[in-house]
């Protein structure tokens, strides 16, 4: 049985020598899970820091139905976790099999036989092993018996806990202002550049697609001011239009996002990141062309105005 989920940055072999581990899903390393990794780094008394998560999201495994949409991909969170603190990360390749497992037996395979763990830090609601027996109480007497500390730390937050699901709420209502106080950074999209329509173009604004994927958090139709970050790291001004493009009438919902004053780039085929600061309006249907440009030169300048430092 695989335990471990290889991806680009996270560890996969059994540890040789003892770490402080943050357990936890981690979707979308928010303000709160880097709490966690601050913590774990302040009592690892000098020990690697490990962050543990998991792939699937283990309620698209136990209870499909009840799936949230991701906030980043696996590779984007593995970056973001280490970015934050994390030494080294170890993705657990979530199943029926493991959902299985008794709390004892998560603590023993993955903890101590694993990664032989000094210390282990868990937000306070933490569960784990079959029907979420497992809590924080479990895992310091566990820690006792496996020579182990068990922290569970309280959740933190400006009057509302720091949360994944506030984070997916807000976005949902686009909220994108809120969502980025609770992230830490502006929420993104990410995915490979593909050939549009080539409206955008012909209509002096070309701009790089995205196809939107239904699984992530993506947030209403609609004009937005943002950044588009390349492999590169270099980061570029954009107005991004969320959406199907209703005055032609389409059907594919896209991430359209054109690069502020830049009619010469070539992003077609690559990977690329959509950081949205800020929500500009709704999205409308034109009758016709012109006042639809017309609108678009407007969405470019409060784009500007928006990302202005």
């Amino acid at each position: 049985m695989m335990m471990w989920r290889d991806t680009e940055g996270a560890a996969t072999n059994p540890r040789t020598s003892r770490a402080a581990i943050a357990i936890g899903t981690f979707d979308g390393v928010h303000r709160g899970h880097q709490h966690v990794l601050d913590r774990t780094r302040e009592l690892a008394d000098g020990a690697p820091v490990v962050a543990v998560t998991f792939d699937p999201h283990p309620m698209a495994v136990v209870r499909p139905d009840r799936e949230p949409r991701k906030l980043t991909t696996l590779e984007r969170r593995v970056e973001l976790l280490r970015e934050h603190g994390a030494d080294e990360v170890r993705v657990l390749a979530f199943s029926a099999e493991m959902s299985g497992w008794s709390p004892a037996e998560f603590v023993e395979r993955v903890l101590v036989d694993e990664l032989r763990s000094s210390v282990v830090v868990v937000g306070e609601k933490f569960r784990f092993g079959h029907k979420a027996a497992g809590d924080v109480a479990f895992l310091g007497t566990a820690g006792e018996q496996h020579g182990f500390r068990a922290v569970g730390l309280p959740l933190i937050g400006d009057g509302e806990v720091l949360s994944s699901t506030r984070v997916r709420t807000h976005i949902a209502a686009g909220e994108l202002v809120e969502a980025a106080d609770v992230l830490g950074r502006p929420h993104e999209v990410s995915g490979v550049v593909t050939r549009g329509d080539q409206r955008g173009r012909e209509l002096g604004f070309p701009t790089a697609n995205v196809p939107v994927d239904d699984t992530y958090a993506v947030p209403p139709d609609g004009v937005y001011a943002g950044w588009v970050v390349r492999a590169s790291s270099e980061r570029l001004p954009a107005a991004i239009s969320i959406g199907t493009n209703p005055t032609f009438d389409g059907v594919e919902r896209r991430v359209e996002s054109y690069v502020l004053d830049r009619t010469d780039l070539d992003l077609y085929d690559e990977l690329i990141r959509v950081e949205l600061v800020d929500r500009l309006r709704g999205m409308v249907k034109y009758e016709g062309i012109e006042p639809l440009i017309e609108q678009m030169n407007q969405d470019v300048e409060d784009a500007r105005a928006r990302l202005a430092p």
